[in-house]
């Protein structure tokens, strides 16, 4: 596909490689010389210099032929422009960033509608979403929802003193009876496809499929099943915490906000009165002992500084505070922080890019079983995507059985109208299911292109 991303900044660049190893042919529009003519060299793309709200920088991005135009600069406003400019040129597609909190549900779908913009991302609410799961289910690094959230995707790092320790998933099965399914092991910087006789060790970083309730009754019987966060501490006041704190306390969780500025600081006061805010630099130790870090269930680090959301969550981890949480925006820091010993990592860039990826291999498809739904697991080294059944694909009516799938292949879950299924050999696929399927080494479009 042709794709033009306007931005090049931590996120535009992330978007840039993620979209040029799927293989789509990239140009891309930024004021900054410096900035572009870089980001062009890196990825070997074609760079337009000038502002997307003019029609010849557009032109001469050739939007006329392109399928999809990503705008991701600072601005809403400039990014819807570029959009609504974008669409009446001849783009087939756009996508806008929109940050605001004070564009609704209801304003975006009317923005979307009069402006032809297909879809917005808002990359801070999707930080604040996943922040939110995880701090619903302590046990996890990650947590991902399918079908309407009816079917999670969770990853855990199994302890030294698990029980799983040296268990293949055969015996795993025979022990603990619960309705879950183990799709993915990362160990060391491998990642498994596990079958049956494939045994776990401390250290792996496991991810199951399972409903919610049968996940909280799996981790409880691993005695790993941490309580819920009722009580947090989010340092830094800008979007992601404004929505954070939006959700958390609608569940009836305690939440205290640390920001620097006083500003910020009169206008979270004002929209989010139920929060504690206390003005004050969360970078001094001592300023968040005084207000309570030892007593807190979960600390989430949401400043604009990486390398301060990676020190900080450290010394959380220090007070033993039993869930921490750091965002990431830089994808060179990702490793280090994890490195460092930091359990759970919130990278905005990421998630924006699987929003676009997502969109990208939608567009592609061409024999109807859509991705509905995408996630990069395992630090990037697998997928888990979720398809719409078209009637007339080819996997349908075969027990699984007898299936023959590529390698590195597993279909993890099935949702049937209401039905729940963590699928056997004896189930199959009907026309019109939402098929979850675990992926690694290989990009799949369409369901059809998990068999060999």
């Amino acid at each position: 596909m042709r794709i033009i991303i306007v931005g090049c900044g931590k996120i535009g660049k992330s978007m840039i490689s993620s979209l040029t190893a799927e293989g789509h042919d990239l140009t891309i529009i930024d004021k900054n010389t410096q900035i572009l003519n870089e980001t062009a060299d890196a990825y070997d793309v074609i760079g337009v210099c000038g502002n997307a709200v003019d029609c010849d920088t557009l032109m001469e991005a050739s939007v006329q032929n392109a399928d999809l135009l990503v705008s991701l600069t600072d601005s809403d406003e400039v990014n819807m422009l570029t959009c609504h400019l974008a669409r009446n040129l001849g783009a087939k597609y756009s996508v806008a960033r929109i940050r605001h909190p004070d564009y609704n549900d209801r304003d975006l779908a009317f923005l979307r509608q009069h402006l032809n913009v297909s879809i917005s991302i808002n990359p801070e609410l999707l930080v604040a979403e996943e922040i939110n799961n995880i701090l619903q289910l302590p046990s996890a690094v990650k947590v991902e929802r399918f079908s309407r959230r009816n079917i999670e995707m969770v990853e855990i790092i199994l302890p030294k003193d698990s029980s799983l320790n040296d268990i293949n998933l055969i015996k795993m099965r025979e022990k603990y009876r619960a309705n879950y399914l183990i799709c993915t092991v990362q160990r060391n910087n491998q990642v498994f496809i596990p079958d049956g006789h494939f045994e776990l060790q401390a250290g792996d970083r496991i991810g199951l499929v399972a409903e919610h309730g049968e996940t909280k009754k799996l981790l409880s019987m691993l005695g790993l099943l941490r309580k819920q966060a009722k009580s947090v501490m989010i340092l830094g006041g800008g979007k992601p915490s404004y929505y954070l704190a939006k959700k958390l306390i609608s569940l009836g969780v305690d939440v205290k906000i640390i920001e620097k500025k006083l500003e910020t600081c009169e206008f979270l006061a004002s929209e989010i009165p139920e929060a504690v805010i206390i003005n004050g630099d969360g970078a001094q130790q001592e300023l968040l002992l005084e207000e309570g870090i030892t007593n807190m269930d979960a600390f989430v680090s949401l400043t604009g500084m990486d390398e301060q959301n990676i020190m900080l969550s450290i010394f959380a981890s220090m007070q033993n505070v039993p869930k921490v949480v750091a965002k990431i925006n830089r994808d060179e820091l990702l490793t280090m922080a994890d490195k460092l010993g930091v359990e759970t990592i919130v990278s905005p860039s990421s998630l924006s890019t699987n929003v676009i990826v997502r969109f990208a291999r939608a567009l592609e498809n061409t024999k109807g079983s859509n991705v509905e739904t995408l996630y990069k697991l395992m630090d990037g080294k697998a997928e888990a995507l979720e398809f719409n059944v078209a009637d007339n694909s080819e996997v349908i009516g075969i027990p699984f059985k007898e299936i023959k799938l590529k390698p590195n292949i597993l279909i993890a879950g099935i949702t049937r109208e209401e039905q729940i299924i963590i699928p056997s050999g004896n189930d199959m696929i009907l026309a019109g299911d939402r098929v979850i399927v675990i992926s690694a080494e290989q990009r799949l479009n369409d369901l059809e292109e998990i068999l060999r």
